[in-house]
């Protein structure tokens, strides 16, 4: 299978070679383009394109994997992806798959992650992804995380062109991992950005843990007991009309405004 590899921490982060070597040692034709730096919480953004503006892109290395092609960029995981979905660099990949992320990401925050971004990414242009975060811990086990890809690649290789699939891996050894479950989105996350400190010329954001209960089903939730996670997500979709104008109180509805408003043009 052609794998594509990204990430959101750069192309030196010792997570993105673990997942490359195991992927390459799987068996898989791996091809790693990833940010130059750390790029992480950019979502699935792409960067301003400018057609008087090129993308710089260097030759990188995957320690311990010569053979491994690999690719430095200039710009977000987002971007990473979307250019090897339309060929830039040689045959669209079957797969994309980004990470390893030092930290989770759970919850609808994961809207904000690199990681996720670079999947969803993918997801629209028909290519299925999965993204995959190691929990923060003392030390970060790559290989605990690794360990726990071949279900979702199996999953994937089964499931509709264009899904997603967000893997989330408590930060222990291998064998203390208590499985692998399917999970629900926590409302939030285990952290959310909050304010600092503040002048009128400046803001000073920091992460800190939410004080909601966590519902122990959910991904948060079932990470903090020792599982790994699995949840199938989905980016852009549209919503029926019907959906958001589900009024008793006697108003218009959507559809009956848009008829009876001014014609455009």
């Amino acid at each position: 299978m052609r794998i594509l590899v990204t990430n959101d921490d750069g192309i030196a982060s010792p997570g993105l070679h673990a997942l490359a070597r195991w992927l390459d040692e799987a068996g898989h034709d791996v091809l790693v383009v990833a940010p130059q730096s750390d790029m992480s919480g950019v979502g699935a953004a792409i960067g301003r394109i400018d057609l008087d503006h090129r993308v710089d892109v260097a030759p990188a290395s995957i320690p311990g994997a010569p053979g491994i092609r690999a690719l430095a960029l200039n710009g977000p995981p987002g971007l990473a992806a979307m250019s090897a979905c339309i060929g830039a660099f040689g045959d669209r990949p079957d797969l994309v798959v980004s990470g390893i992320n030092a930290g989770p990401n759970t919850g609808h925050a994961c809207l904000h992650s690199g990681t996720v971004g670079a999947a969803l990414t993918a997801a629209t242009f028909g290519v299925s992804a999965l993204a995959v975060s190691l929990d923060v811990g003392d030390e970060q086990p790559w290989a605990t995380a690794c360990g726990r890809v071949a279900t979702p690649l199996a999953i994937l290789a089964d499931a509709p062109a264009g899904t997603v699939l967000n893997l989330n891996v408590p930060a222990v050894e291998p064998d203390a991992v208590r499985g692998l479950r399917w999970a629900k989105l926590d409302p939030f996350g285990r952290v959310r950005l909050a304010v600092a400190s503040q002048s009128d010329l400046w803001l000073q954001m920091e992460y800190r843990a939410t004080q909601a209960d966590i519902d122990p089903c959910s991904d948060s939730g079932l990470l903090d007991r020792g599982y790994a996670t699995l949840t199938a997500i989905r980016g852009i979709a549209e919503i029926p009309p019907d959906e958001i104008d589900d009024r008793e109180d006697g108003a218009p509805r959507i559809e009956a405004r848009l008829a009876s408003g001014p014609e455009e043009g």
